[in-house]
Formats: structure tokens, sequence, C-alpha cells
């Protein structure tokens, strides 16, 4: 599953390109190492991935960065965890009725892939005999940033029945919860899948028909499987938790042995993070004068922090986050007001990640804009038009072959090419390298809704 905007690691999250699909910790994304968990083949058939439409070029580009293949579901709505999940096991269970499907949350980090195998092992015959089995981990502490899982007592073969489930907790709480042998609840599981839909059904059999109906009049649309709008829209939005786990009583819980966290805020990747003896840590260059548990991530800028303690510094090209270090529960909140404010920096960053390269936005004015615009080999930009402005390609690295109404040429380095406002026109990399060029509009109006697309190799027409 890997839907989610991942709000409260802004700035350096948003929804163009949210946490899953972010290198938070060495070179790959939470997503990439999700799959790579469960890429053996001696243990897991092809994965599905559930994502929705404005994230399926990242997950294809991600997934061929590392040589993975999975089956891409993707949701034309945002429905929550539960038809999410529903999605998955209806699906999995059409290619097989007695699939036995693992449910993750592609933005979870995991320290031991090897021990979360063990433990998928451990669970496989429970999920096999009906039981819908949750990972529980044991806590390092009392926190408030997770909900909680009673195991009950009578454990067999590492699997206990889940007593209760509890939501996320005050200090007070926690701290008895974790004294009385309670659980952390990651919120991934294994099951039939065919338990998981009869579950579901018997709490809201109408959802669960929306959903099987979406999976069965889903279309394909080049390497993806886009579930039925009408269908799908229609199930109701709910988490997984709620839906089915807090009314089951299938419920069981593995206490599992793996350092686990869902990274839900920037403490956590604090947490998460190596430490100098001061107990700071930086991503990016960072200078420390008598400062103290202070967590530093920045994109170019040098950051520097004196006589401080406990804070958190972000710093992206467009947008910069000074907090405390335990207000990620207020993060939402800032996000919210943001998007009232200062939309732009919410959605997405200066650097724009699209199916055939990226571009990033150098200098803007009233009536100009210029962009480093960047496609991979062999891939184009959509036969397209604007109304309202102009724009003048020079090309710095490789070759474009550039259609201007009737006109095709190809344009070398230190060579550029004039579009003017109206005109039909198309960007290509024909060459074996990356093609690198600035463009620079000019015009009335800027905006990327200016397009008209005739013909697209990604089918945004």
């Amino acid at each position: 599953m890997c839907g989610g905007a991942g709000t409260r690691l802004w700035p350096a999250s948003r929804e163009g390109r949210p946490k899953q699909f972010l290198a938070l910790f060495g070179n790959r994304s939470t997503f990439q190492n999700t799959m790579l968990r469960v890429s053996d083949p001696e243990l897991f058939e092809r994965p599905i991935v559930i994502t929705n439409l404005a994230y399926r070029f990242l997950v294809r580009e991600q997934l061929a960065e590392i040589g993975l293949q999975a089956d891409i579901l993707l949701e034309p709505v945002k429905r929550d965890s539960g038809p999410a999940i529903a999605a998955g096991a209806a699906f999995a269970a059409r290619q097989n009725p007695e699939a036995v499907v693992v449910a993750l949350a592609a933005d979870h980090v995991v320290d031991d892939d090897a021990a979360f195998v063990a433990a998928c092992r451990q669970g496989f015959g429970a999920a096999e005999a009906g039981r819908i089995v949750t990972f529980g981990v044991r806590p390092e502490g009392p926190s408030v940033e997770y909900g909680y899982i009673k195991p009950a007592l009578n454990v067999e073969d590492g699997v206990a029945p889940v007593e209760r489930f509890v939501e996320k907790p005050d200090l007070q709480t926690a701290k008895r919860y974790v004294s009385e042998g309670y659980l952390w609840n990651t919120g991934n599981f294994m099951f039939r899948a065919a338990t998981l839909l009869d579950e579901y059904r018997a709490v809201d059999a109408v959802s669960v028909e929306k959903v099987e109906a979406a999976v069965v009049k889903a279309i394909d649309d080049l390497d993806f499987r886009v579930l039925d709008r009408a269908s799908f829209e229609a199930a109701k939005p709910i988490s997984i938790d709620y839906a089915v786990m807090e009314t089951t009583s299938r419920a069981s819980v593995i206490a599992v042995s793996y350092g686990w966290s869902d990274v839900g805020s920037w403490l956590a990747i604090w947490q998460l993070s190596d430490k100098d003896r001061e107990g700071n840590t930086a991503r990016g260059h960072a200078v420390f004068e008598n400062a103290q548990n202070c967590n530093v991530w920045t994109d170019k800028a040098l950051i520097a922090l004196q006589d401080v303690e406990d804070l958190v510094v972000v710093a992206t090209q467009d947008a910069i986050l000074v907090s405390r270090q335990n207000a990620g529960g207020s993060m939402k909140t800032l996000v919210s007001h943001l998007k009232t404010v200062a939309p732009n920096v919410t959605e997405d960053h200066i650097l724009v990640h699209r199916p055939w390269g990226s571009y990033q936005s150098l200098d803007k004015g009233d009536r100009h804009q210029v962009k480093r615009i960047v496609v991979k080999p062999g891939e184009r930009l959509s036969l397209q038009k604007h109304h309202h402005r102009s724009e003048h390609w020079i090309v710095v690295r490789g070759t474009a072959q550039v259609t201007v109404d009737d006109l095709v040429k190809t344009i070398h380095e230190n060579e550029s090419i004039y579009i003017p406002i109206g005109a039909t026109h198309r960007l290509d990399n024909p060459g074996k390298i990356t093609l690198e060029l600035i463009e620079v509009q000019t015009g009335s109006y800027l905006g990327e809704d200016d397009i008209i697309r005739f013909d697209d190799d990604y089918r945004r027409t």
C-alpha cells in the first residue's frame, strides 16, 4: 500500500512525492526496501502494489531501479486502507482462491529483513487456517505515536489471539500498556484473501461488493490496472482497523523480534538516525555549536545551529521548517494551514518528477519563467500547445528532436529553438544520454494547466 500523502514529514514529503518514495535512510526509498523485503520467490509470489493514479509512474520507475516487477492497482479515488486492502485481497483471490496475503505499508522501516521473513513463516499456518494475523512490536518504551495491541495469554506457535486493540494513548496510559505487555500495532497483516473479504463483508457487505466489482471491471492502462471508478467510489472510506480488525473474532498477533517504525514524524527520523556525541543528526551540510539533540535535513544550504536544543530544521529549496522535536502531532494542522496560504509548497517540490524525466523552476516573474528540463534517453513529452505562453529551448546536453507544427528539427548542444504561442510542439530525446535543456517561458499566464495534449505516451490526454 503506497497511496498516502506523508504530510507529517513536510517539507521534504509532499503530495507530488510523498515519504514512501523518498530515500530517508541510505540510497533507497522505504517503498523500494519494502518491495525488496518480499522479493524472495521461494516464499512470496509476484507482489501487488496498490497506489493512486498520481503515483503510478513513481511506482513503475522505482520498481525498475531495483529490478523488480509487480501488479500495480490504481485507485481512481482515495478510500483509506480498508477498501485498498480489500481490493488487493480481491485481486489476489481471483488469481488464487486460497491465496495468503501479507498486507504492508510502503512507508515503514524494518531493521532486520531476515527477522521479518521469519515472522511471515511463523504466522503463515495461522493465516492459512483462517486467522487474521497482525505483526506486533515489543515497545522500546512508552510512545503516544502508535496504537497498541493486548495479546491474550494463550500463545500457540508464537501466535496469540488479540484481546483488544486500543488507539494512540496519552503518556501515562502508554506507560501502563508497556508494563502490562501490550505491543505496538504496526498496521501490517497476514491473512487468507477469502477470510479478510468474508470478515469485511460481515460488517459492510455493500462496500465489499463495490470493491470486488471495481477489481472485476478494472481496465488495463499501460503497465497498470485501473480500478473501476464508479464501483470503487461507492465503497465507504474507512481504515482496515475500523472495518475489520476491531470487530473480527479472528484477529491474532505475532510479537516480532525486529525493530520497526512507521516514520510518522521528524522525531522518528531523528530517533532512527546516527547522532554525534551531543545527540545531533544531520542530512546535508550542517554545523552544530553548543547544540544538543537537534535534527537537520537540508537539500543544499548550510544550516548552522548555535545554543539551541531539541530542534528540527528542514530546509528545501522553497520552504524551511523550524520546529520543536516533539511537535509532530501538530504537523497536519500546519500543512492544512499552508494549503490555504501557500498551496504550492504542499503539492510539489521545485524539482518535479515526470515519467519522461523532470523539470525544475530556476527563476519566475510576472511574465517569465526559467526551467531546467531533463529528458531520459528514449523518452518524449506529449504533443501539446499553450494558449498563453511562448517558449525558447536551449540544449545544454545531449540531442533533442523537436516538433513545431509541421517542422521536425534536430537541436544539438548550444543550439536553440523558439516555440510560438499556440504552436503544436513536442520534445523528444532520441539519444542514448540524458537530454538537458533550459526553457525560457514568456507570456501572460505561466501555469502548468495551460496545456492541451493531442498525443501522449503516458495517456494523459
